[in-house]
């Protein structure tokens, strides 16, 4: 049994009492193949993730965002990336997606995905005060980039009331075996109940068809300040189950 979350967590979150649809799972979604042809049989465990999940999951979205373009970016040595991905992971969870309840995992930790409600995309000016220390801890001198990059984001974030894919990740070894697709599913599913949009931001334009296949077209594109990279922002209107 999973253990109950931490009372450090925030405010209940307000998704947490609310029932989740009940998906199959790495095997198709909204008549989508998955990710490799001959995984079509496995369907890998999706959980909402805990408090004491934390540290593993800020673990598997640093292997998995090693050599993202914006995080090489930011963190241009290779030789020390994972320990300030991990932190930073690690922070974000805490001071943002944990306490909203709507993080996503697997039994084993093989990567994740983090959803924000909608209305509760962005991380309050105040929250991020709050949390100044933990992320200097993580990125150091880096701190101040990384900050305006999420800044410089955000003004281009929709006002249109949508649920948010702020981090989809899984680690190397589990690549390729429809995790990711896997990890969409709950909220993917429920916007499509409720008829919501869904967003993101893809760091990676080789990923832009692998969104492309669950609906996400891409909206545009934003040039990180300070000469960074590009990021592409991608728009999905709820998708009409098959007749």
């Amino acid at each position: 049994m999973r253990t109950q979350r931490s009372k450090d967590e925030g405010k209940e979150s307000p998704c947490r009492n609310r029932r989740w649809p009940e998906l199959e799972v790495g095997n198709t979604l909204n008549g989508m193949p998955d990710e490799i042809e001959g995984k079509r049989n496995e369907k890998p465990r999706i959980v909402e993730a805990v408090a004491t999940d934390r540290k593993s999951i800020a673990d598997a979205l640093a292997d998995a965002f090693f050599d993202d373009p914006v995080m090489t970016w930011i963190l241009h040595d290779a030789d020390d990336r994972h320990r300030p991905l991990t932190g930073l992971f690690a922070t974000l969870l805490r001071m943002h997606y944990q306490p909203l309840g709507t993080v996503w995992t697997t039994p084993d930790f093989d990567g994740a995905a983090l959803w924000a409600p909608p209305g509760r995309a962005t991380v309050p000016s105040m929250t991020i005060l709050r949390y100044i220390p933990q992320i200097l801890g993580a990125l150091g001198r880096h701190s101040v980039r990384a900050l305006r990059a999420l800044n410089h984001v955000e003004h281009f974030h929709p006002k249109e009331p949508h649920w948010y894919l702020g981090v989809l990740g899984t680690r190397k070894v589990s690549q390729g075996k429809g995790i990711g697709s896997a990890l969409m599913g709950p909220v993917l599913g429920r916007c499509d109940d409720e008829g919501l949009p869904a967003y993101l931001e893809s760091s990676k334009p080789s990923n832009i068809p692998f969104y492309r296949r669950f609906g996400f077209e891409v909206t545009g594109e934003i040039e990180l300040p300070g000469g960074g990279p590009p990021v592409w922002p991608m728009w999905r209107e709820p998708q009409s189950a098959p007749p």
